[in-house]
């Protein structure tokens, strides 16, 4: 298979392209490479996909310029679309918006239209957990309304999964999308609170625990997200007119992908002290705006059409991502 990947050198596209390339598919990778956390690291990851597979290729592009966009897929062939660019992050949202309208709103736009332009058989593309916004109704359901996001960042992803309704009704393109719950792992993101924490613990400096550290999120290894990305790229949604998983009737669903258990955020630190060797001193704060206080997810849908069963807890993942973390940082 030919799959076009957005987002290949950040953290979940980069995992699945290396996925996609190691059971033997080539990989079309684009990315903009900016400097939201440092590009170095971005690098890194695609010089590991570079290294893993002579079928993988990369194009430096920023897909919210459809111009650019287009010349750079001019003349090359895909299948399928794995669409994971995005600009991330929901404190970010609150200072800079305007970068949410281009990415994720324009750049959404734009890979379906590459998608309805090259016919393409399906296309996965991320939302987030975020569109719960407030939503107190634990764990989280894809049947859930998600009308009231807390963050500009919940808003776009909200609009994304509405466009992609639209198109897949007017042009009955296959599209699923991702709500992903916190993703962690080896080759991770630095802006996140595992990695924020980790790299303070060892240079002794306090953490800010948000929420008074009375948190709970549904914690997901990245190995596991990436097989439920695989599992939904190989079997797209039929355009048989039955409701899908989040209500479609056009070839177009919404699964919520996590690890199906909420975890307190203590005890994700307690996790990481140990790995580290050394206390944490926490500096307790309240919840941030765009925050939520808890995140769960309901994963029967996914579950059900597709035999997605996340295999990894925190106990197994965290060791997992610490040893990595010193590896790369040569600790």
């Amino acid at each position: 298979m030919h799959v076009l990947v957005t987002g290949a050198a950040g953290f979940i596209g980069f995992s699945t392209a290396r996925r996609l390339l190691d059971r033997g598919d080539s990989v079309i990778g684009i990315d903009s490479v900016n400097a939201y956390y440092d590009p170095s690291l971005k690098r890194a990851r695609l010089a590991e996909l570079e290294k893993t597979s002579d079928s993988f290729s990369f194009e430096q592009v920023d897909f919210a310029d459809h111009e650019a966009l287009d010349a750079a897929l001019e003349g090359k062939t895909f299948d399928r679309i794995v669409h994971l660019g995005a600009q991330a992050g929901v404190r970010h949202s609150i200072e800079h918006p305007r970068d949410y309208l281009t990415s994720n709103l324009a750049g959404h736009l734009n890979l379906l239209e590459v998608a309805r332009h090259r016919q393409s058989e399906h296309m996965v593309y991320a939302s987030s957990s975020s569109v719960y916004g407030g939503n107190d109704s634990l764990p989280f359901r894809v049947e859930d309304r998600v009308d009231q996001p807390l963050s500009l960042y919940a808003a776009t992803k909200k609009a994304d999964e509405l466009m992609s309704e639209t198109y897949a009704h007017l042009y009955r393109l296959p599209l699923t999308g991702l709500r992903f719950f916190t993703v962690y792992g080896p080759w991770g993101r630095p802006d996140m609170a595992m990695w924020l924490f980790a790299k303070a613990i060892m240079e002794d400096r306090p953490i800010d625990v948000f929420g008074e550290g009375r948190m709970r999120r549904d914690f997901t290894y990245i190995d596991d997200i990436v097989s439920g990305i695989v599992a939904c790229l190989d079997n797209p949604p039929a355009d048989d007119g039955e409701e899908k998983a989040g209500g479609s009737v056009s070839p177009h669903r919404l699964y919520n992908i996590g690890n199906n258990r909420s975890e307190d955020l203590g005890h994700m630190i307690e996790l990481i002290e140990r790995e580290i060797g050394k206390p944490a001193k926490r500096n307790l704060l309240p919840m941030q705006p765009g925050d939520v206080r808890d995140s769960f997810a309901d994963i029967s849908a996914i579950q059900n059409d597709l035999g997605f069963a996340p295999t990894t807890s925190i106990d197994e993942g965290i060791p997992r991502f610490i040893s990595w973390y010193k590896n790369y940082h040569a600790l």
